[in-house]
């Protein structure tokens, strides 16, 4: 049997479990707290490993050694920064946000930042929100299926536009069936299969260059010296921007609602605690793994036409057909299925926010499911007609959410009385700085892009506090 053929049957069983699991999940699924929240019975297991693969995927697994492969181990500082971002999601937000979304019966994230706006500010406010989920989404989304299409053209000899076509409808199938749990139960499968690989793969690459001590001396011939430093040669303040840069990545984990949408539905605080280590554990091991698979993928193989693809060349070329086709089939599935979160989060925004599916339980789901295949073809048209390199695709939309959203949601949950405009500026002028520094010219680790969006969306809320601001 040919290494193709495995794959596309290792990719069939795979995609019949998903959908299987949509098929179960829509038995579940009831009303709209069903179809957002599963109910807010969300238990420890799969609220953290879907966290967490919502939260990295293809940007972790192609992005992360793509770019560790081209910076060397400076790329540590984004693993660094991604772990501290979720530490302090963990710890500070989800708590406070479990709480208040019980006690204010809220659905999704949007209801906690409109806060008590009312009349004009209100709908402004909505519009906004609602205008830079759906961007931002767009492009997050199409990110994950140029990752996954790259890869069946490749392996089965089909062009982009179907490969595109073919891992979107899959997606979208379990997607529209079971809503918040087929999410949550396909994310966690996705999870543990990118954690089999974390493992798997750098332990085969390791011994493949003869063990730690051969990886170390290797690394040390075939780098350049900024790719052997700690700020990626650069001195001084330069050196302290770079860092800060890539240390700034992780504060776009507080802004984004796909993420924020599991700590609502938790179970309970027991759920919350257990949860906490779960992601930590999944954390370093995700993230350091691809870290290393890309410095070791420097040294067996220093020259490679697209660095983001380093994890499949060493895949292809360590592990014997039948596992090397099933792992890239695994991941494959597993990239493609990140994309759940985005869509369900933006059927929210348009049924439940902009109130376009009230009148009936049954005309809210139908606008759901309706705007989930939207924004299905919206992104697939993304990904055919606007190409761009993964990591910088979500990187972009990471930032925007995160500049738009976070500072509002430490405002909302540290109970700060915030003046409308001030509201109002912090969502704006944050996605816009951050969609303006995008277009810039700059270079992975640019502390403006990486920081400075935040940071006026903050001081915008920070100005804007009342008097009686508890």
């Amino acid at each position: 049997m040919s290494t193709a053929s495995i794959i596309l049957l290792t990719l069939l069983a795979y995609k019949a479990l998903l959908i299987a699991i949509g098929i179960w999940a829509s038995r579940r699924t009831h009303d709209e707290d069903d179809f957002f929240l599963g109910g807010r019975s969300l238990g420890p297991l799969v609220a953290a490993i879907s966290y967490s693969s919502s939260a990295s995927s293809a940007w972790t697994l192609l992005g992360i050694s793509g770019v560790a492969y081209v910076m060397g181990i400076s790329a540590l500082w984004i693993v660094a920064g991604s772990v501290l971002g979720m530490l302090v999601a963990w710890y500070w937000i989800a708590p406070r946000l479990m709480r208040a979304s019980r006690e204010q019966h809220l659905v999704t994230l949007t209801d906690l930042l409109l806060g008590d706006l009312q009349g004009r500010a209100r709908s402004t406010l909505l519009w906004l929100i609602s205008t830079v989920i759906v961007i931002s989404f767009s492009f997050y989304v199409a990110a994950q299926f140029q990752g996954a299409a790259s890869t069946f053209a490749s392996s089965f000899g089909l062009s982009m536009p179907l490969s595109i076509a073919t891992g979107a409808a899959i997606i979208m199938i379990y997607t529209l069936l079971g809503g918040f749990w087929a999410v949550s139960v396909t994310d966690t499968v996705q999870g543990l299969l990118m954690a089999a690989a974390a493992i798997l793969l750098p332990v085969t690459a390791l011994q493949a260059v003869g063990g730690w001590n051969s990886f170390i001396s290797q690394l040390q011939t075939v780098s350049t010296p900024s790719q052997l430093s700690w700020e990626a040669g650069n001195a001084g303040l330069a050196g302290t921007g770079f860092v800060l840069g890539l240390l700034g990545i992780g504060i776009g984990t507080y802004g984004q609602p796909h993420l924020l949408v599991r700590f609502m539905a938790l179970r309970d605080a027991k759920a919350l605690r257990q949860a906490r280590i779960l992601t930590i554990v999944w954390y370093l091991l995700v993230f350091l793994g691809m870290c290393f698979l890309g410095l070791v993928g420097h040294i067996l193989f220093p020259i490679v036409d697209d660095p983001e693809r380093i994890f499949f060349v060493l895949t292809e070329n360590l592990f014997p057909p039948v596992l090397g086709a099933v792992l890239i089939a695994a991941v494959l599935s597993a990239i493609m299925s990140t994309a759940d979160s985005q869509l369900l989060v933006a059927a929210s925004v348009i049924a439940h926010d902009l109130g376009l599916g009230k009148g009936s339980q049954s005309r809210s789901l139908l606008v759901s499911r309706l705007a989930i295949v939207g924004l299905v073809v919206l992104a697939v048209l993304i990904a055919l007609f606007l190409p761009e390199k993964i990591f910088s695709r979500v990187l972009f939309a990471w930032i925007a959410l995160g500049s738009a959203f976070g500072p509002l949601v430490f405002a909302r949950l540290a109970r700060w009385s915030v003046t409308p405009m001030a509201t109002l500026l912090s969502v704006s002028l944050g996605f816009a700085s951050a969609v303006a520094l995008y277009l810039a010219p700059n270079t992975p680790g640019d502390i403006a892009e990486r920081l400075l969006p935040f940071t006026i969306a903050a001081l915008c809320l920070w100005l804007g506090k009342t008097r009686h601001s508890e």
